[in-house]
């Protein structure tokens, strides 16, 4: 997250210069002409969807290729590459390879019944840990087309959410299908997974994740808050998303900050994090070889058995088929052949994207203007969408699937 580098990494102005000094050091690229043509890709994306700052890192077979920032933080602060942002979805892959490396050690098992852990959730004999981890439940989601969420997380967005009222949004509704026989995202399952994995080792998530994934990585920083905070130097970012809330009409001017809202809404608590884009590329490796995890683990992590087998349900928004675009396997995406994981809120867009078969390793986190936004205040995953650009210049014959009109 810095200034725009050439041959080295990050360009620090003197203001900047006490930050830029915790940076890993620079390192020489392995291929100046390709960090070139990536930075041309950036720039010419950032224009076209009106992104306000871009942090990108590169590498190949740990190498790496380029790191660098381009854009504003905020109006007259540079980007730069030890910037911290939230990770978002990123941690569900952490929790994964927490569940996974307890599979491996024979603390629990995929098979468990949530009833085992905690009874008291509805449906918790019917459900079991396995279906939570691939969002195979049938539980709905909090957040995803949960009006009453929207209308309380817009309302406030400093809002602290305690892990209960994640839960009374969700569990008490109808199973949106027979657990194991279909799919939807829902943050609720890995709000209930988290529970469960507290209870088998009777210790807080943080303390968990610290332990068996962040420290085992270096993922230095990488930091659980349950508060707004974000670690300096923090990337800002802003957002028209709370447009249609406060009825704004069309064509006048509404773009706020968004840096410090609230995510604790997000995930289990635990794991709702801010990082880097060091962290963010580490962890693609990582996540991508199974570093942390037995051959068997990595197999069901990395699994698209669910491609073809999954469909739409009427009222389910999240509920769809899954394809070689977009599959599931266990707590972790996959897209062609890439493993990932894309978050996007509250102003924020990132990917960490790994092909096993090349060792390509892209970390993309993204901030916007306000011409991002449409009329309803909707904006797209621009951190996805040049994931998908760079990853195409990099791997052509097998880059990452795009939909119609990409």
């Amino acid at each position: 997250m810095s200034i725009s580098r050439k041959l080295v990494t990050v360009t620090c102005t003197l203001s900047l210069l006490a930050a830029c000094s915790s940076a890993p050091a620079a390192m020489q690229p392995v291929d100046p002409q390709q960090a070139d043509a990536i930075m041309r890709i950036v720039r010419d994306y950032m224009a076209e969807a009106h992104l306000k700052a871009v942090i990108v890192r590169v590498t190949v077979d740990g190498k790496e290729t380029v790191t660098a920032a381009e854009g504003e933080s905020m109006t007259g602060v540079p980007a730069t590459t030890d910037m911290h942002f939230r990770n978002g979805a990123v941690a569900i892959s952490y929790v994964s390879t927490l569940l996974l490396k307890l599979v491996d050690e024979k603390k629990i098992s995929l098979d468990d019944k949530l009833s085992k852990f905690l009874p008291e959730i509805p449906h918790a004999d019917e459900i079991t840990i396995h279906q939570l981890a691939q969002m195979t439940s049938g539980i709905q989601d909090f957040v995803l087309g949960n009006e009453e969420f929207a209308k309380i997380a817009y309302a406030d967005p400093f809002k602290a959410w305690t892990t209960q009222d994640q839960l009374n949004l969700a569990i008490n509704k109808p199973l949106w299908y027979q657990p194991g026989t279909n799919w939807n995202y829902a943050h609720t399952n890995y709000v209930i997974l988290g529970l469960v994995l507290e209870k088998v080792t009777g210790k807080p998530m943080a303390d968990l994740l610290q332990e068996n994934v962040l420290d085992p990585l270096g993922l230095k920083n990488t930091t659980p808050n349950l508060t707004a905070v974000i670690p300096e130097p923090a990337l800002h970012a802003f957002s028209s998303e709370r447009r249609a809330f406060f009825k704004i009409p069309n064509g006048e001017p509404f773009y706020e900050e968004s840096t410090y809202w609230n995510p604790s809404w997000t995930i289990n608590h635990g794991a709702i994090q801010t990082s880097n884009i060091y962290d963010l590329e580490r962890s693609a490796v990582a996540i991508g070889t199974g570093e942390l995890i037995s051959d068997e683990s990595y197999k069901l992590m990395t699994t698209t058995d669910l491609r073809g087998k999954t469909s739409a349900v009427p009222g389910c928004g999240n509920c769809r088929e899954l394809d070689d675009f977009a599959t599931y396997g266990l707590g972790l995406w996959i897209t062609g052949n890439w493993y990932f994981q894309n978050p996007l809120f509250y102003g924020y867009a990132a990917v960490n994207g790994y092909l096993p078969s090349e060792k390509i390793a892209i970390a993309v986190a993204v901030t916007y203007k306000p011409e991002a936004f449409n009329d309803e205040g909707l904006y797209s995953n621009g951190g996805d969408a040049l994931f998908r650009k760079i990853g195409a210049y990099l791997a052509p014959n097998d880059a990452p699937p795009t939909r119609p009109g990409q």
